[in-house]
């Protein structure tokens, strides 16, 4: 992989806040709810929705953003390729962090099944 230090410097003084709309209109689009956006983020993260509505009011960065969470124990489990890069292979802990929502989101909008997006099988 390059030197994607320009790239992560990016992703990192990005907010959630500007993020989370196309969230939203992605899974819409596809016949998902935001309630369902909101479970792929909580099992990742460990937000509720009054932290989560916290990150967005404050417009918090993605960086302080994952820096609060408390990653799920088995995100190490998602795996593939996003933005043409695999997930696995991704050398800054905060992009990966940032990949792997953006896999969840991917996921869900797509129509696969829950318990699979959460790795629960």
């Amino acid at each position: 992989m390059n030197d994607t230090s320009h790239h992560d410097e990016r992703i990192a003084k990005m907010t959630f806040a500007s993020v989370y709309p196309h969230y939203i209109t992605k899974v819409e689009k596809k016949g998902r709810t935001k309630e369902e956006l909101h479970q792929v983020i909580f099992w990742l993260t460990g937000y509720d929705d009054n932290s989560l509505q916290k990150v967005i009011d404050e417009k918090h960065t993605f960086q302080d953003f994952f820096q609060n969470a408390t990653m799920h124990p088995n995100a190490h489990l998602i795996t593939g390729t996003i933005c043409g890069y695999r997930i696995e292979e991704i050398k800054n802990p905060l992009t990966q962090q940032v990949r792997y929502l953006d896999k969840l989101v991917d996921e869900l909008a797509k129509g696969r099944q829950m318990d699979k997006i959460l790795r629960t099988i």
